[in-house]
Formats: C-alpha cells, structure tokens, sequence
C-alpha cells in the first residue's frame, strides 16, 4: 500500500530521469553554455509536461530529517536552528557565545557550488516549465494543473530565501546569455525589496491557488500529496504573516495584520472546500493517541504540504527509494534504533497543565519529580518518560540478552545509577542506563510523530534486524505545513486585527481537538478574554510551542518575534530598525522573557535514589530490579488509564498514581548540563535576525548588496548597506 501511494513521487521520477534539466552553471546566473537536455517539444507532450513538474516534486519537497538549506526548512531535528531555542541543548552557531559570525563562518542557505542544486537553478526549472507550459499545445485544463505546481514550487524557493534573508534578486524567466552582449554582466540582478519579493511571493501563490484543485479527488493513487489550491493559499497566509510579524513589521502597521488574516482566512476557507480540518476533532483518542496517530496517517485532513516516503530499499539500480529516518532517530538505543533524541528540561517544564493553565497557574501543584502528572493530553505523546509503554512492531530479542522487550511490550525504562558517589552531584557526569541503554541512556526523550503501534496497529515502517537501523525503512509521510498552523496563523492574524473572538474561537478548538474537557477548554476562553492584545499573542504563541513542537517552526517564531532580545539593539544597526510598534520591546509586550536571558538550558536525568548506593556500570547490576522492586507500567492506550481528570469515563488513575508511587520512592531528578562549558551563556546577536550572505555568494553576483550589520565582500569588506526593511 505504501509503493502505490507514493507513485508519483517515486516511480513517476524514475520514468522521467532522462528529463532532468541542468539550470544554472555554479556562475550565479550567467550560464553561459549548458540549458539542460529538454526542448520545448517535450511540453506539447501532457506526460512529458508532467514528469518536468514531478521533478520539482523530488527536487523542493522539505525533508523530515535533513540538514538546513534553501529549500529544506528545519523539522524537528537538533539542527542549528532548534538548538537556539527551547527544544534542544548545545549552542548551535547563532547563540554560541564564544564566536561571532561574519561573511566566512555565516550558514550558507543561498548559494551552492552544483548548477541544478543552487536556489537559482531550482527556480530556472520553475521558470522553464512556466514558459514551456505556457507555449505548449496541452489544452487549457491540463496547462492549469501545471502552472500551479509550477507557481507553487518558485513561490515556495523565494519564500525560503526571503525569509532568510529579505529581498532577493527576481528572476521570473528563463535567461538566456546568448543574447546578451555584455559578456554576461546584465544577468547580474540586483537585490529587490523585500515588499516586491513578499507581493511577487503572494502573486505566485495566488495564481496558483487560482490553477490547482482543492483536492485531487483520488484515493491511493499517484496524484495524492500533490500541492492544491488550499496549499497555496496556506503558504501565501504563513508569508503575509511572516511580513506582518515584528521582524519585518517594526510599526506596528494593521494594514499587513489586515493582509495576512485575508489570505489565511481564505486558506482555511479553500482547505475547508477541499476536505482538510483538525483530524480526529472530537475524538482526540485517550490521552491524546488520535493527536498522535494523524502523523502516520495517510491522506490525513491535517496534511496540507505533505512529503511522501515508501518503504522502499536503496539498491544497485535504484533509484526511486525515499524513506523517513525519523522512527529510527528518535526510538532508544535499547530497540536497536538511533538511539534517541533528548529534550530539555525547559520543554517538559513549560507545556500546560491538564486544565490548560501553565504550571504554577493551575489547579493542579505541578510536582516537578513527577512531572509527567496532570498534563496537557499532548505532552504524553510529545515526551517518553521512564515507565511508560512506546511499543513497535518487531521482536529484536533474538539480537541478544540486552534486549529485554518485545516490540508490542517495550517499557522505556531509561533511569539511570551511578558507579561513583561523586558523579551524582556533578551536572556534566551521567549515569548508567537500565535496560541495557547503559551510555546511550537520554534523560526525557522526543516521542513527538512517533509511529507508535499503541495508536497506529499498521506501522509504516518494516523493521529490520539484518541492518543496523532497523526502523530505516518507513514510508511514514512528513507534514511541512498542516491545518492546525494554517489555523495558528489565522488567530495571530486575527489578534494583529484586533479581531480578539476569532483568535480566542481557534485556540480553543485547538484545545478541544487535542483532548481537553469542555469545561476546561471553557475556563480557559475566560482567561484568554481578559487578556490585552499583547497577552493575546503571546498565548497564541504559546499554544503553537506545545502543537507544533518538535516540527522546525520554534526558530521561525521566535525570530519573528525577536525573543531572544525582545528587539533591543536593532537602532543600533540602523536608527529606523527601532521598534516604535509593540511598545518598543516585543518580549515586554508579550509579557515573555526574552530567551537570551534563560542563559543556559538544562537537561533532565532520572536516576536511582542516592538511599541505593552506588552500582556497578553494567546491565546487571541495576539497584532496583537486584532489589526485587516491582516497576509499574504505564500504557497510555489502555483503556483503565486516563491521565487527567475525565469524570464522565468512570475510569480510574491507578496506573498513573501507581507510577508516580515508585518515583517519588525510588527516583529523583537531577539536573543536567546540556550547554557545555557553565561560564558561557546564550548569546543571540542582534544582527542575526537577518543574517548575511556567504563570501562565495557575494563572489558570484558583483551586484548583490551585503545586508546591515554584516560585511560586504564586493566593497572590500565594509558593512553591508541592504535594507531588509526599506520598502
């Protein structure tokens, strides 16, 4: 089932290799000899047309697990981006305290060396099918479809440069150096504003969202996870609100908020035509296992840009393999994963209480020990704690005596004990993990899109133990964009409009969706409409921390917010950067601290009572298990555990209270040191909320100015005079 339903973004390649087009040389533009194998020709053809398209597919759909770059966004991994912000630990480049960026050490999201892999190679591609289209034969209908994608796919590589970096060169045709007559110079186009490129951007998106369908009306066929006309407008609404923001929004202006609730409200109109929504609204699953099920559901209402994987194996000869590495990276060491992502003490600490209020807000004491009880119905399937069930499909016992589990009875048993008294004080020394996770043990680890066999009893994945990863191969689908941020985007929109009862109407439809109570949901409203516009948005933000966490957006919020420093300092570069909106301090009005100031993060590590001694450092010698203690297993789907206070299900909390029993009995948490040396602290210049282009960028195109704030290579290294700003 998985094969077929990922034809056209697989086999449909393969069957168009010989079509691939080269684009632009690794000379920025100025392509002076090679324009690729295709001729116009091959567009009067609907099937060759289309296999030109299908290629944009494989070229420019985000990855779930790969690095950065032009035209793959952050997803959830501990890239550079996540590690600045609360998700992950390590200072990655753009909060490491001991270095300062400049044009030589600075990421390169803009330039790479391979003609058909650089930004602008991706977007000669859009352009020639634009214009071999638009020239062929194909009837009207069959044009329509592909210019969409076409519109789509260049919307979609401006949108990521632009993001980055403000305004960009605007190529919207195919150049042709051979007509020119000036040695290639004229094909060295300046900069545009970032308002030209944010309208060319929305233009693009427009007259796609105008071309596509809002659904292609197929059920398991090749079509299914192609771009529609909802797509389109949900990316145009994430840009007019990227414009909107803070960032690129210093006064304030309603007229942007205004624009981006117009095109996110049409969003949400068009996918609501097509048949996308909340998936599993009103039936969000026990604590929250249908929340978790839509990330390993095909054709989910929640997909709104999707990228499809198979389960297919890499062979000699094959070429059409695509597979999600994300269940391997993120299942413990123990199941013969990857081993395992570990999250922050920051991220556990924050996520809201079982009533929907932060902890120390809440009815509920939050115990910080036992910091899995009473909580949001989302965190339970955000995190995986020791005790807690995180079943697979496959039996890896026969691998050896270090396995103690099936797949269908895996515990995640990650405590940890210690062979030196000394270390269990000490934040940069860890412990020994039970279970055989011995040194690959992680503290609190990252559940969050799981393909989790306690909700999903069809994984989308085949495990394999004649390899050494052996979730590798799975077809599990990545969402790069779904309903429930299209519908986040319209609440902040809606707040920036002053449009206060449909921002608040969608943060508690979010809530109910993912398995609050009415009544609490309801409370939660009441607060909500005390706030001020400020308070507001902050919320907003919040609930897009915990739904959207561990999905690559964290960094963009952030940056749009500019909550590392709440946008002090930015006169400094440029007297007009001042903020003279959001009462001059985006974290003060938000009512936020600014992230710079959390210094460090912190990690959690829960080890064996210091009352057990110390243990030797191998399997065997587990304090508790020699002790002859009972562990008590907490199985999220079992009917009989319900981990908030539901009192219409009758059900009961032993599993819950039995566990938080041997915690507080047997456990404690120790604070780890996930930041590196302690005397050095979060440190998010101000220059970096646009950062500057690479050297071999600037070599490339004389006329590229350097953005404020960084030095220009082309003008001997003095600051950067591009206004990402100016209109």
């Amino acid at each position: 089932m998985i094969d077929r339903i990922t034809k056209f973004s697989a086999v449909a390649i393969m069957a168009t290799t010989a079509l691939f087009f080269q684009g632009c040389s690794d000379e920025f533009l100025q392509d002076k000899k090679a324009y690729g194998t295709v001729t116009s020709e091959v567009y009067n053809d609907y099937e060759g047309a289309k296999g030109r398209v299908n290629i944009l597919y494989q070229y420019l759909l985000p990855s779930s697990t790969s690095g950065i770059g032009f035209d793959t966004p952050s997803a959830g991994v501990a890239d550079e981006c996540s590690q600045s912000t609360e998700e992950y630990g390590g200072f990655s480049v753009f909060i490491d305290p001991t270095t300062e960026l400049d044009y030589t050490t600075v990421p390169d999201y803009a330039y790479r060396e391979m003609k058909n892999t650089s930004p602008y190679g991706r977007i000669r591609e859009c352009n020639d099918i634009i214009e071999g289209v638009t020239a062929s034969t194909l009837t009207e209908e069959q044009k329509r479809e592909l210019l969409g994608q076409a519109y789509f796919f260049r919307a979609w590589c401006y949108y990521r440069l632009v993001k980055i970096y403000g305004g960009m060169p605007i190529i919207d045709h195919v150049q042709t150096p051979m007509l020119n007559d000036d040695g290639g110079l004229d094909l060295s186009i300046p900069r545009s504003t970032t308002k030209e490129c944010i309208d060319f951007i929305c233009d693009d998106l427009e007259t796609a969202s105008n071309y596509l369908p809002v659904n292609w009306n197929t059920t398991l066929s090749a079509d299914y996870g192609r771009v529609t006309a909802g797509t389109a407008l949900a990316l145009q609404g994430r840009a007019r609100l990227l414009y909107a923001s803070p960032l690129f929004n210093r006064g304030d202006d309603e007229a942007r908020w205004d624009l981006a609730y117009q095109s996110n409200e049409a969003a949400v109109n068009k996918l609501t035509e097509g048949g996308f929504g909340l998936a599993y609204a009103g039936n969000p699953g026990r604590n929250g296992g249908n929340w978790a099920k839509m990330f390993s559901d095909y054709q989910s209402p929640e997909a709104v840009f999707v990228t499809l994987y198979n389960t297919i194996k890499e062979s000699a000869g094959t070429s059409y393999n695509k597979n999600n590495s994300w269940e391997n990276s993120i299942r413990p060491k123990n199941t013969y994963g990857g081993g395992g992502k570990a999250t922050t003490a920051q991220m556990v600490d924050l996520f809201p209480m079982a009533d929907g209020m932060k902890p120390g807000e809440s009815k509920y004491a939050y115990d910080s020990k036992c910091f899995f009880l009473n909580r949001d119905p989302r965190f339970y399937r955000t995190f995986a704690f020791p005790g807690v069930m995180w079943r697979f499909k496959g039996d890896p016992t026969s691998k050896g005596v270090d396995y103690p589990y099936t797949g269908d009875e895996y515990v995640l048993w990650n405590y940890t004990w210690y062979d030196d008294e000394n270390k269990q004080i000490e934040e940069d020394q860890s412990g020994y993990g039970a279970d055989g996770l011995a040194t690959n043990v992680k503290g609190v680890y990252v559940r969050k899109r799981s393909d989790d066999l306690g909700v999903n009893s069809s994984p989308l994945y085949n495990y394999d133990l004649t390899v050494s990863e052996p979730f590798k191969w799975s077809g599990a689908p990545y969402m790069e964009m779904r309903y429930a941020e299209v519908l986040l985007n319209l609440a902040e929109s809606a707040c920036g409009i002053k449009n206060y009862d449909k921002a608040i109407s969608i943060l508690k439809d979010i809530r109910l969706r993912a398995g609050y109570s009415e009544s609490d949901v309801a409370a939660y409203g009441d607060k909500l409409e005390r706030m001020d516009r400020g308070e507001l948005f902050g919320a907003i933000l919040y609930e897009r921390q915990i739904e959207l966490a561990y999905e690559g957006k964290r960094f963009d919020d952030m940056r749009r917010w500019m909550l590392w420093d709440g946008g002090v300092g930015q006169e400094v570069l440029k007297s007009t950067w001042k903020l003279s909106g959001f009462n001059g301090n985006t974290c003060n009005y938000l009512k936020v601290t600014p992230f710079n100031e959390t210094h460090r993060r912190t990690g959690i590590e829960v080890c064996v009572n210091t009352s057990f001694g110390t243990a030797e450092a191998k399997m065997d010698a587990d304090p508790i298990v020699k002790a002859g203690i009972t562990r008590p297993v907490l199985n999220l789907d079992d009917s009989k555990t319900v981990l908030t206070e539901k009192a219409s299900e009758g059900a009961t909390n032993t599993a819950i209270d039995n566990l938080a029993d041997f915690y507080r009995a047997n456990l404690y948490r120790k604070t780890t040191r996930v930041d590196g040396d302690p005397q050095y602290e979060i440190n998010f210049l101000p220059k970096y909320y646009f950062i500057g282009f690479k050297q071999n960028f600037m070599q490339n195109n004389v006329t590229l100015l350097q953005n404020i704030g960084w030095n220009d290579y082309n003008q001997s290294g003095a600051l950067g005079t591009f206004d990402p700003l100016a209109e």
